[in-house]
């Protein structure tokens, strides 16, 4: 994405869901910082990635939605994971938002589903995009690459779109269905398709040229 600078404090906000002031994601977050931003932004991106089980890929039925517990219980979906990497971006003072796709569950035709990922201030080179839903599905190779982003999925089908814009939080609608999921059985059955807020607590700009996605058809975000 381009060069367009955020607005800092609202990218660095601790909330209710982003709790990037609880005291474990504080010492988690002061274990991965670097001698840069930049390496500090990848060593997140990285512990994240590799360290929560994707809910689904690990077949587990914890739902998780808060930062504190995704790391206390080790587990999320693309969306809690999003939360978790954006608290720890925001407790080394690196601006850091949420970013979302709508994409079909399973192949060509509906029900959609919503997937989120992230974007990092990276104060050399803008907003830049990546997503840490993990690599252990087959054909995800998500990596934390400034200057390409390398996106878990392509928008394909009818119906499904990546929206340009980085959030300051994570879509009310979303969370509300988040809240009252019970399992991951649940999801898969009836995933959620959340609706975007109407709110400035956003950036919108164009993302740059240099995009890759994992060439495969999305089964589950």
């Amino acid at each position: 994405m381009n060069q367009y600078h955020p607005p800092v404090a609202d990218f660095l906000m601790n909330t209710a869901v982003v709790d990037c002031k609880h005291p474990q994601i504080q010492i988690l977050a002061a274990s991965l910082s670097g001698q840069t931003p930049l390496i500090t932004a990848k060593n997140c991106f990285d512990w994240v990635r590799d360290h929560i089980e994707h809910s689904i890929d690990f077949h587990r039925e914890e739902v998780t939605c808060k930062t504190s517990d995704v790391l206390r219980i080790g587990t999320g979906l693309c969306t809690a994971k999003s939360h978790l990497l954006v608290a720890l971006w925001r407790a080394n003072q690196i601006p850091a938002g949420f970013c979302y796709q709508r994409l079909t569950l399973d192949g060509p035709n509906p029900p959609y589903c919503t997937h989120g990922f992230t974007a990092v201030w990276l104060d050399d080179r803008g907003w830049y995009r990546c997503d840490a839903r993990g690599n252990s599905k087959p054909g995800i190779h998500c990596a934390f690459t400034p200057g390409q982003e390398n996106l878990a999925y392509p928008t394909i089908y009818n119906g499904e779109q990546t929206y340009p814009e980085v959030w300051a939080e994570p879509w009310p609608d979303l969370l509300a269905a988040m809240e009252k999921l019970q399992s991951i059985s649940q999801y898969r059955s009836d995933p959620i398709d959340a609706c975007p807020p109407a709110t400035d607590l956003c950036v919108s700009e164009p993302t740059g040229m240099n995009i890759h996605s994992a060439e495969t058809d999305h089964v589950l975000p």
